[in-house]
């Protein structure tokens, strides 16, 4: 009954976080009601993601010529307190606080189980060797800013664990956050006093 163009839309948009395949069929309707530029827009759009790169530092994206994204590079920005989030949209909502003056390490998204994966240990093992090189062995503090949940929990102490002996000091953000709550939802001031309130 659909066109394949329309079934392939769906196909691909469905796959897409919180989009199911209802939604990518309201998308593909809103995509055609709004024609041919509105839909060569959003093309040029997506094609342009193409040319994000990642940090090789702290594994955030970027579109810098060099290898390090904006925060990376900034000499102002405090080398020796790290942040460790899961996600990019937990970095971006800790930035708009405009209150962490230090850099940041990307981990990925975390298991239920606790146990990391490859990728999340070669990060961790990265950021090991970025202590050992610029910062004589040990940062001043390394902040774990997991989601205050159980598993957030569990998480963070698998990261500690991992990371002892590269700290003078392990701190969590501070309970501004609800527990069972996501960094990425939080308002700005809620994450300012989770900031301001770490443990």
């Amino acid at each position: 009954m659909l066109p394949n163009q329309i079934r392939n839309f769906i196909d691909v948009f469905s796959k897409l976080p919180g989009i199911g395949p209802r939604q990518a069929t309201r998308l593909a309707f809103f995509m055609i009601g709004g024609g041919k530029s509105k839909i060569n827009e959003t093309a040029r759009a997506i094609v342009d993601l193409a040319s994000i790169k990642v940090c090789t530092n702290c594994f955030f994206i970027h579109s810098n010529q060099e290898a390090l994204c904006d925060i990376c590079q900034n000499p102002d920005r405090t080398k020796e307190t790290i942040m460790i989030v899961e996600k990019e949209t937990d970095l971006i909502s800790i930035e708009r606080t405009r209150k962490f003056k230090g850099r940041y390490l990307i981990i990925g998204e975390l298991t239920k189980g606790g146990i990391l994966d490859a990728v999340q240990r070669l990060r961790l093992n990265h950021l090991k060797d970025v202590i050992k090189n610029q910062l004589d062995g040990q940062a001043d503090e390394v902040i774990i800013a997991t989601n205050p949940t159980t598993y957030g929990d569990m998480n963070a102490m698998v990261i500690k664990n991992e990371l002892e002996g590269y700290a003078k000091k392990f701190t969590r953000l501070g309970r501004g956050i609800p527990t069972g709550g996501e960094i990425e939802f939080a308002d700005e001031d809620t994450l300012e006093q989770a900031l301001e309130r770490r443990i």
